[in-house]
């Protein structure tokens, strides 16, 4: 199969950087914002939910796919491969399993905490459901966040590298 030139590996870089940029810096916005939702009045939790779920579904996840795209292209269509090093497989395994899990659990969660607060308002945090899925986003969104900003490093650093003469 034909590879990308070295122009097009550099667009290809733009393009995968800019996505995981958006994915990161989203996913750790989300993240840490959750823990400051303090609304007094009727209306600011809906409010800042539907904010938060707009946010993960018009920033977060093209950032993921595009993230995953891209990195298809650099599996395909360059040299680095799919299993060549190591840490590309470890980038991977994160990639497949926060776009699976960010789309799955995590992202129903927070949609259904935002229509619970819609239709309930304040007294939300009353509600069962509300407060699990709140839960499980704190817990689960920081630790999703936490491994794709570790892949992030690995990117960079490139560990676990054959070494030369070997």
């Amino acid at each position: 199969m034909k590879k990308l030139g070295v122009t097009g590996q550099k667009w290809l870089k733009c393009f995968h950087v800019l996505s995981a940029g958006v994915w990161v810096g989203t996913a750790v916005s989300l993240s840490t914002k959750q823990f400051f939702i303090t609304p007094s009045r009727e209306g600011e939790l809906f409010g800042i939910l539907s904010t938060l779920d707009f946010i993960d579904l018009c920033v977060l996840v093209p950032g993921a796919i595009g993230t995953l795209v891209t990195g298809l292209i650099y599996s395909i269509w360059t040299n680095w491969g799919w299993f060549r090093h190591r840490w590309v497989t470890v980038k991977w395994v994160i990639c497949l399993f926060g776009v699976t899990f960010g789309t799955y659990p995590l992202g129903p969660w927070l949609s259904g905490m935002t229509k619970i607060s819609g239709e309930r308002g304040l007294t939300s945090f009353n509600d069962a459901v509300f407060i699990h899925n709140r839960s499980l986003l704190m817990v689960f969104g920081t630790f999703q966040a936490l491994t794709i900003i570790f892949a992030f490093f690995v990117s960079v650093l490139k560990p676990w590298r054959e070494k030369k003469g070997k």
